[in-house]
């Protein structure tokens, strides 16, 4: 072969065809998460090994229903509830779409079938009533089925005489109920105070966000209120207080650490410490407790003499 040949020769290469096994861009994506607080991409799996918290800031991810209820109720122990209650459309409402098509669409996304979860279930061998949100139906608004979720769950627990846990995130009533839905907050409220009545315990462990209606109801008429650190809570944005007061607010505003500091809420817990914290609080309200009380509080002596709010819980 000649010196000039060397360069007119060109490789024979048979191409590379695409495998049926290549993931997806959609997928590939889906494999990252990118922590909104410290901007940190996290391998999503270890994310959600970790209950969706970022292990390097502390940052709180959005959990689904179901995911509390893996994580805070006794395996084999949960039974739902009132799933059979779905909603109507009463004022045949209609923005961009039917309210109708609107609820197919949540439900798809979300996995659930309205915003609330209702059910019965054991944490540390103790039953209890649960309500958890599910924000990512319909921003977790509060409509008619969401009340009568919560009202029939209050009667069940007064019937068996169980205390309350409801864990709240949710952007406040739903406009497509109207007056409807508005009617919950007052419905909400007046069953927690029958439970009060019988002197079971409700315990309101807020997540972010908490808004409007739900928040002006009974998100904060708790026995205890807890939050999740950093959440949001409050009922309008603070965009819409700014604008009507004419101030400018403090940047930790409607931060569930500023709520604690100034006496709204009662803790600030990671979600990492919920389900240990809410088994000490039920345990200190049971009547089980009268026989041997010290030794059932010591646990819980040991949590509440920790700083309530810090940079690592």
């Amino acid at each position: 072969m000649r010196l000039k040949d060397l360069f007119n020769f060109k490789r024979k290469t048979r191409p590379i065809k695409p495998s049926q096994e290549m993931i997806s861009e959609q997928e590939l994506s889906e494999l990252w998460t990118q922590c909104p607080s410290c901007k940190t991409t996290i391998y999503t799996a270890e994310l959600k090994n970790n209950l969706m918290i970022c292990s390097k800031c502390e940052h709180h991810f959005r959990l689904s229903a179901y995911d509390r209820i893996e994580h805070l109720v006794d395996a084999d122990t949960w039974e739902e509830i009132n799933c059979s209650i779905k909603p109507s459309n009463p004022l045949k409402f209609v923005d961009l779409k039917k309210y109708e098509d609107s609820i197919e669409a949540a439900k798809k996304r979300s996995g659930s079938n309205e915003a609330i979860v209702t059910g019965v279930g054991k944490i540390d061998g103790f039953e209890t009533a649960f309500g958890i949100m599910e924000f990512p139906f319909l921003g977790g608004s509060m409509g008619s089925v969401v009340g009568e979720r919560i009202a029939r769950l209050c009667e069940l627990a007064i019937e068996r005489k169980l205390p309350v846990i409801i864990i709240s995130s949710s952007g406040g009533a739903r406009m497509h109920e109207g007056l409807f839905s508005l009617l919950q907050m007052a419905k909400t409220s007046a069953i927690l105070s029958k439970l009060r009545e019988n002197k079971l315990l409700f315990l309101s462990v807020l997540a972010d966000p908490t808004y409007g209606g739900v928040s002006a109801s009974f998100a904060m008429l708790g026995d205890i209120i807890i939050a999740e650190p950093k959440a949001k809570i409050g009922f309008a944005g603070p965009r819409v207080i700014e604008e009507t007061i004419r101030q400018k607010l403090p940047k930790d505003f409607q931060t569930s650490e500023y709520l604690l500091e100034h006496g709204q809420i009662d803790l600030v817990i990671s979600r990492k410490k919920l389900k240990e914290t809410v088994t000490q609080l039920i345990k200190l309200h049971s009547k089980t407790l009268y026989g041997n009380p010290t030794n059932e509080l010591n646990g819980f002596a040991d949590i509440i003499s920790q700083p309530l709010v810090s940079s690592s819980v």
